[in-house]
């Protein structure tokens, strides 16, 4: 793996300070690192990181925004694979899932730090994917939305419960609760 040092070069240092924000995450410590250490990690001046993230939630909210988006497309493409459908639905709850338990410190950071994430910020890639997978099960536009935030609960929920050990981390459970047939028979 290189160093985010490497991965700098001048024109990208907000996507190099991205980058070394997702790795301090993925590293051993599990948390964002602050502004000071991630001029340090990526090799700049502290004034530097300021001039793209005023203060530490601006980088959470930044870090934030790209787990949704790897999230999203990640939930995308296995529904795609599935086949789309209620196999395609079931996927993304399953991706969403594995997404939590392979990316703990972000997926904390993108759900339970506040609200990192706000309207302004475009929209949330996983959420409009999940929104239009369930209107393809049901024409009913209401129905579609409840479907929709309860498969979202349920999922989140399992996540939650996997990386808090409540419950064992295990691909066939992940499967079972998030078969289709018992979430809406």
């Amino acid at each position: 793996m290189s160093t985010s040092n490497e991965a700098y070069h001048h024109g990208n240092l907000r996507d190099a300070l991205i980058a070394a924000g997702l790795n301090a995450l993925e590293g051993p410590q599990g948390k964002a690192p602050s502004l000071r250490e991630l001029a340090r990690e990526v090799g700049v001046s502290a004034t530097a990181v300021y001039r793209h993230f005023p203060d530490k939630q601006a980088l959470d909210k930044a870090l934030a925004n790209e787990g949704l988006k790897l999230l999203g497309s990640q939930q995308a493409a296995a529904a795609k694979m599935a086949g789309g459908g209620a196999a395609g639905f079931a996927e993304t709850g399953r991706t969403y899932v594995r997404f939590a338990l392979a990316h703990p410190a972000l997926f904390r950071l993108m759900f339970t730090q506040g609200h990192p994430v706000d309207a302004n910020d475009g929209p949330d890639d996983a959420r409009a994917l999940l929104t239009a997978n369930t209107q393809a099960l049901t024409s009913d536009r209401e129905r579609a939305e409840t479907m929709a935030l309860q498969a979202w609960s349920i999922a989140h929920g399992i996540a939650m419960l996997m990386l808090d050990g409540r419950i064992p981390a295990d691909d066939a459970l992940i499967d079972r609760l998030l078969d289709t047939e018992n979430l809406f028979p």
